[in-house]
C-alpha cells in the first residue's frame, strides 16, 4: 500500500488518527465510539486486553451491528496473523466485517537471510482470503528488542509483509524515540508508517513524518485505561488537522 492510497482511506491528509479502544463490554465500547464519531473520525481499533478471543468475538459481533459503516480494526492480544487471520475470514463469511488487523508482533527478523515466521503469516492471509488492512508490528514495544542500528533494516522487511508498519516506543504510553521514526521513513519513503504509543496533543506535531496515530492514553481521561476523554480527543483532532492542512 502506498501513503497516498492510506490518506484517501480516510480522507485526511495529515496523520490519521485510529484510536484504540480497551473493550470491557458492548455498551462502554459503544460509548467510546460514539465519541470517536463525534469527534469526525472514521475509525478505530479494538483490543481484548481484559479478556480471550473466545469472549472477544461476541462484542465484535455486536459492535458491528450497531456501526455497519464505520472502520473498525482489531488487536486479538499477543496473537500473529497466523491465528488472527482465519478467524477474521470466519467472520467475514458470517457478515462481521473487520477492516484490519494489528499484531504486536510481526514476526520480521532483521538478522535473518529468509524470513520464514513472515511468509507463512502472508500465505495463511492469502490462503483464507481475508481482505482487511494487516498493521504490523515491527521494533514494538514488549516484543523482541531491536538493536538501533538496524530500525532501517527491520522497517524495510516490514515494507513488504504488510499494508502498514506499525511501531512504538518502549511500552504503552511512553513516546517513540524520534531517530527511530526518521530511520522508518527513510527505509519506507511511500509507505505507511502507524506509531501505536505515546502520542498525545501536545507532542503530535513532533510526529510529523508518521501517517497514522494509534492512541489510547494519549487521549482517555486521566489514569483511565478505558474511557476517551472527548475534549482531549478534540484537541488531538484540532492539531492533526492543522498539520494536514500545512503539510
Amino acid at each position: 500500500m502506498q501513503r497516498a492510497d492510506f490518506h484517501k482511506i480516510f480522507q485526511c491528509s495529515g496523520p490519521v488518527i485510529l484510536p484504540v479502544i480497551h473493550v470491557l463490554d458492548d455498551a462502554r465500547t459503544a460509548a467510546n465510539i460514539d465519541h470517536i464519531i463525534d469527534a469526525g473520525l472514521k475509525g478505530c481499533f479494538l483490543i481484548n486486553h481484559d479478556f480471550g478471543i473466545d469472549a472477544f468475538l461476541p462484542v465484535l459481533e455486536a459492535i458491528r451491528g450497531r456501526y455497519p459503516d464505520f472502520w473498525i480494526g482489531v488487536n486479538f492480544l499477543a496473537v500473529t496473523g497466523l491465528k488472527a487471520f482465519p478467524i477474521l475470514a470466519d467472520l467475514d463469511a458470517r457478515g462481521v466485517r473487520i477492516d484490519a488487523y494489528w499484531a504486536d508482533d510481526a514476526r520480521i527478523d532483521e538478522s535473518a537471510v529468509t524470513q520464514e515466521e513472515a511468509d507463512n503469516i502472508a500465505a495463511t492471509r492469502t490462503a483464507c482470503g481475508w481482505e482487511g488492512l494487516y498493521f504490523g508490528g515491527t521494533a514494538f514495544k514488549k516484543q523482541r528488542p531491536v538493536d538501533p542500528k538496524d530500525y532501517a533494516r527491520a522497517a524495510g522487511i516490514a515494507g513488504g509483509f504488510m499494508d502498514v508498519v506499525t511501531t512504538s516506543g518502549i511500552a504503552t504510553g511512553h513516546s517513540a524515540d524520534l531517530g527511530k521514526l526518521a530511520e522508518f521513513r527513510g527505509a519506507l519513503p511511500d509507505r505507511p508508517i502507524a506509531l501505536a504509543s505515546g502520542i498525545t496533543p501536545d507532542n503530535a506535531t513532533d510526529y510529523d513524518m508518521v501517517d497514522c496515530f494509534m492512541v489510547a492514553t494519549g487521549i482517555n481521561f486521566e489514569n483511565d485505561f478505558y474511557n476517551i476523554d472527548p475534549a482531549r480527543l478534540s484537541q488531538l483532532v484540532d492539531v492533526c488537522r492543522d498539520m494536514g492542512e500545512t503539510s
